[in-house]
């Protein structure tokens, strides 16, 4: 067991101590291979962080990858896809921490909220289920904005409950009826048969306007919507535009609207196509879609 102990010098000494320390005491086996105690457990040390280098690398990488803006559990999911390396969140975590990365930080804004007399209001059918058994079963909507100079840009969105997918969306300058009806008009596109589907908003002007409320029945669509002044109910869209936000433009120095425009398109491909969820099983919204359909 112990021929050729100079071959390797003290590293191969370690590595003896370590294969038989289950069968004896480590002081003994350091004294007879003339080694001290505080290098054996340096030796120790040093392999384990060795054994995490290539962890610490890969975090790394896909961290820098995301331009820095994701947490550890985000970081988790991302090595899964990208890399299938499946470890654990508290490693991840704990790595992140050694290695100095955190998420960005997210900026909150605040906006003055007005409420006008609603023309037609329908009653709450979604109450907070924010789950569907199959694609469009269950749609939220709402309608974000992002102001560049004195400028603004209005982004209506639908999102399916059941993998989150965002199914359509329309960007404009102006925020009017149009806006939401165009919006509709692009998903009714994709998703022919919506009998019985249900379409949840908030009381904005645009989901209480006549127009609104004469399109979705006329596809047999249901109309939900949320108690006046509570964004809890329409919690699910408010996520989404978070994310968007917080990921995808006030990270960058965007000087122009169309910029702007650009940025968004491109989250909301990301978003749906290459962000895991792991609401989702650590797929993305269109792979779980597929894996449904299949």
């Amino acid at each position: 067991m112990f021929r050729n102990l100079d071959a390797g010098g003290k590293e191969q000494r370690f590595k003896l101590i370590e294969q038989a320390a289950d069968i004896g005491q480590v002081a003994d086996y350091c004294q007879l291979l003339g080694v001290s105690r505080s290098g054996y457990y340096a030796y120790l040390k040093r392999k384990n962080n060795d054994r995490d280098a290539e962890a610490k690398r890969l975090i790394h990488t896909v961290y820098k990858r995301y331009e820095g803006r994701y947490g550890y559990r985000q970081i988790q999911l991302f090595l899964w896809q990208d890399e299938g390396v499946w470890m654990n969140h508290k490693k991840v975590l704990r790595l992140m921490q050694k290695l100095g990365l955190q998420a960005s930080i997210r900026r909150k804004r605040r906006f003055n909220m007005t409420y006008q007399a609603a023309e037609r209001v329908a009653d709450n059918l979604l109450k907070r289920n924010f789950t569907a058994e199959k694609p469009s079963q269950k749609w939220v909507t709402d309608v974000t904005q992002y102001r560049i100079g004195e400028r603004w840009l209005y982004l209506s969105a639908v999102k399916d409950l059941f993998n989150n997918e965002i199914v359509a969306y329309q960007l404009s300058e102006r925020n009017n009826n149009e806006l939401v009806l165009q919006t509709f008009a692009k998903a009714f596109a994709k998703q022919k048969d919506v009998t019985g589907l249900i379409v949840h908003s908030d009381q904005g002007f645009q989901y209480t306007s006549h127009a609104y409320h004469d399109m979705l029945p006329k596809v047999g669509a249901q109309i939900s919507m949320s108690r006046r002044g509570n964004c809890l109910d329409n919690a699910s869209m408010e996520s989404f535009f978070s994310h968007l936000k917080t990921e995808g433009l006030y990270p960058y120095d965007i000087r122009n609207l169309a910029e702007a425009q650009r940025r968004i398109e491109k989250y909301i491909s990301f978003y749906n196509r290459r962000r895991p969820q792991r609401k989702l099983n650590k797929l993305t919204p269109v792979e779980y879609r597929r894996q449904f359909q299949a």
